[in-house]
């Protein structure tokens, strides 16, 4: 018999045996506070610190962690190596949390850049403190997500950002066709902590839990080997910070519903809509007034407006203006895209035409998951034949000059006098990218033959080698781009 045990009995084994009960779960409809209080009634006996620490709850959120992967903290521990530390570790770390001792490492500063410029900073736990933090917020979940606002679509289960975009779409065709277009300014990192906490202990009374929440809130960060305390915010990086945003932000969307304003909110991002452009200044003075008065966060005047939906982006999409408004991507989008195609395919690269395509493949691919949600297919149409024009420039570019140039067109299958009229023209890569020869040598169903992705399905080729010629002067043309 083999020595290696299944995984399954691997990560059991990480863990002490506690309660072997299943861990609560949450209902799946009804917003009621007494219905989350039906859900998540525990043992006799049990407070909250003993769910978060029971084997099933554990052994869920290790799982969770080694799927999510990520970076490591201060402490250069890689999450491959987290299992085998619990196993000699976990007695010890587990006696510490029940007895309410246990004090998590700082966080480790990286900052990644913004799609609209500028960066992000983030604070990378210990995956040690991202294992108990996820474990935290799986039973917090449970028992805190039913209460949450319907209106509210970020970092909660069974809800995505395509939902959230359906939303908006709904209040636009309804007719409240003005928007009241809310920023927070660097809200994960203006949250109080104190406001924060008090509204931990409104919903939880275990201490150690609260002792837990609020040391990992004043963990502190470490940047260029110096240790920085932390009196606001919430790190960033963290599985638990998501699921305290939604608490400090639960308070806004209640407000809003009291004030009966129709509105969709994913993360700090609101969007609020009304009928009017006076109404929505209105609004917009007074959700203002109340977020910093009584949140105590800062609007960005810079970023809010209150404007036409067309007119502004949410979530990376817009909408067309018609009466029954259409998905749409908005501007910034498509610039994004076609930057991060132009970085991936620059020259200077020094890499083969093929790896560049399976490099974008794998951009693309997650791309059109998220934004071929749109409802306005030509736009990708459009940019599908603007990624393969790009590549067809690449190669010009590659082949450099004009015999070279000449040899690879004949290769490619392109007759003789079209080849030596492209390969001795004056004209930049750009234009001579859209030419009859260049559309031949390398036409659509060559690029898909690479495995280059099709941003719009209705582009699909069934047959990936197939050619499509039409006469020419020089003998033989080629296909659009």
């Amino acid at each position: 018999m083999s020595g290696k045990r299944p995984k399954a009995v691997q990560l059991e084994l990480a863990f002490a045996a506690g309660s072997r009960g299943e861990a609560p779960r949450a209902a799946t409809e009804g917003t009621e506070p007494h219905a989350a209080a039906r859900a998540t009634e525990r043992p006799a006996g049990e407070g909250l610190m003993e769910e978060v620490c029971r084997r099933e709850n554990l052994t869920e959120a290790l799982k969770r962690v080694q799927k999510n992967k990520g970076s490591p903290g201060i402490d250069g521990m890689t999450v491959g190596q987290l299992p085998g530390y619990l196993r000699e570790h976990w007695p010890a770390i587990r006696e510490r949390l029940l007895s309410g001792t246990y004090r998590p490492q700082p966080v480790r500063r990286a900052e990644i850049p913004k799609p609209g410029g500028g960066v992000r900073q983030l604070g990378i736990p210990t995956v040690l403190d991202r294992l108990i933090q996820q474990a935290v917020m799986q039973v917090l979940q449970r028992r805190w997500d039913p209460t949450f606002s319907e209106h509210s679509y970020g970092f909660r289960p069974k809800r995505s950002a395509h939902e959230a975009v359906a939303s908006a779409q709904q209040h636009i065709a309804a007719g409240w066709r003005w928007v009241v277009d809310l920023d927070l300014e660097k809200f994960f990192d203006r949250v109080n902590h104190d406001r924060l906490m008090a509204k931990v202990a409104e919903r939880e009374t275990d201490k150690r839990l609260l002792k837990l929440i609020r040391a990992y809130l004043n963990a502190g960060v470490m940047e260029n080997g110096l240790v920085s305390a932390t009196t606001e915010g919430t790190p960033q990086g963290g599985p638990l910070s998501p699921l305290l945003s939604n608490l400090v932000l639960d308070e806004l969307d209640h407000e809003l519903t009291r004030r009966g304003l129709r509105f969709v909110r994913y993360a700090d991002d609101c969007n609020i809509y009304v009928a009017s452009e006076r109404s929505g200044e209105r609004v917009k003075a007074n959700i203002t007034h109340y977020i910093e008065r009584v949140l105590r966060l800062k609007v960005n005047e810079a970023k809010s407006a209150v404007a036409r939906p067309w007119g502004r982006k949410f979530l990376g999409f817009s909408f067309t203006a018609q009466r029954e408004p259409r998905r749409r991507l908005a501007p910034q989008t498509i610039r994004r895209l076609k930057s991060e195609v132009r970085r991936r395919t620059r020259r200077t690269r020094g890499v083969s035409v093929e790896q560049m395509v399976a490099d974008l493949n794998r951009y693309l691919t997650g791309w059109i998951g998220y934004f071929g949600y749109c409802e306005t297919p030509s736009v990708l149409e459009d940019l599908d034949s603007w990624v393969r024009r790009r590549l067809r420039c690449v190669v010009w570019k590659q082949w450099k000059r004009g015999r070279r140039r000449f040899r690879g067109l004949t290769e490619h299958g392109v007759g003789r006098q079209l080849a030596a009229r492209t390969a001795g023209s004056s004209h930049g890569p750009w234009r001579v990218s859209r030419s009859p020869a260049l559309s031949y040598a390398f036409p659509n169903a060559y690029w898909a033959s690479l495995g280059l992705p099709t941003l719009a399905p209705s582009a699909v080729l069934n047959q990936p080698n197939r050619r499509v010629r039409t006469r020419t002067p020089g003998g033989v043309g080629g296909v659009a781009p």
